[in-house]
């Protein structure tokens, strides 16, 4: 794995806002991680019922991946997705559960200011480091102004997986592309163009190879809502394999023994990444894509 998606939480000033799932001691759920009830900015996947993470806070989640990166100086580029979760969940019982606070642009300061409080610029691949001197960055995405591998061994790229009102906002917080840490998803006609995530392999197969054709990063899925781990149908999975997609997500890096179909997202061989199908020089048979 070299993509982590991280659903992430604004939380109020003092923390605590999830430290108290109401359904906790009704279904004699797991017990909240004690690091729920700080400060800062929380990772969760749905507040009240699906609220143990492997790292609760997104601080304790970033310097996870900056350790892991210390021991591992030369390893492919890790791209962190980021996912800003605020939707409101039912409560037909009036039991009182806890709501998330809209995400706002202040917040998304925030969530910069925590970035930068483990990742230094030089561990970064910002918008800024691709755009360069270009007129913008979609323009320098075009002409394949993206590092080298090996300039971009040992370092993290952030991108921002929502559009609409949250895009909007924090390109509103940070309006300068140079001044920003992550990378958002919008058309590609949009001069901050750069990454973008299509999530159906098999109907946007088209689609996902111009972009990848034209220079954007694309990330797509291979299997959604336990869908293919049920019937173990890898059609999709093979579809976002030879999509060009340089990320492909799932939630099976391992099989799920529960479905018992042996469902499983891996590519082949032992390296963490391969040529892509679409637009690999032919020099790329000989790279190095361990790490």
């Amino acid at each position: 794995m070299r993509q982590v998606e991280l659903d992430v939480f604004v939380d109020d000033p003092g923390g605590g806002r999830y430290a108290h799932p109401k359904l906790a001691p009704l279904l004699g759920l797991d017990p909240i991680d004690p690091a729920l009830a700080g400060p800062g900015l929380k990772v969760l996947h749905v507040q009240e019922v699906d609220y143990r993470s492997t790292c609760p806070t997104f601080v304790s989640c970033l310097e996870d991946i900056r350790s892991w990166s210390r021991d591992h100086p030369a390893h492919l580029p890790v791209t962190i997705q980021i996912e800003a979760k605020d939707d409101a969940i039912p409560d037909p019982a009036g039991l009182g559960f806890v709501q998330p606070l809209p995400w706002t642009a202040p917040d998304f300061a925030a969530l910069e200011a925590e970035i930068h409080s483990v990742f230094g610029d030089d561990g970064i691949i910002s918008p800024a480091d691709v755009k360069g001197r270009s007129p913008s960055l979609a323009a320098a995405v075009r002409k394949g102004r993206w590092p080298t591998l090996r300039e971009a061994r040992g370092q993290v790229m952030f991108v921002l997986d929502d559009k609409g009102a949250k895009r909007d906002a924090y390109r509103a917080q940070v309006p300068d592309v140079d001044d920003r840490l992550i990378f958002v998803d919008v058309p590609p006609s949009d001069p901050d163009a750069a990454v973008t995530v299509v999530n159906d392999p098999i109907s946007d197969a088209a689609r996902i190879r111009d972009l990848v054709t034209q220079g954007f990063i694309v990330r797509t899925r291979a299997d959604a809502d336990t869908v293919e781990a049920r019937s173990g149908d890898t059609t999709r999975r093979d579809a976002a394999f030879a999509s060009g997609a340089q990320y492909v997500s799932t939630d099976y890096v391992f099989p799920d023994d529960h479905f018992g179909t042996g469902y499983v997202v891996d590519l082949p061989g032992t390296d963490a990444a391969r040529c892509n199908p679409v637009n690999a020089p032919k020099r790329c048979l000989k790279a190095d894509l361990s790490g």
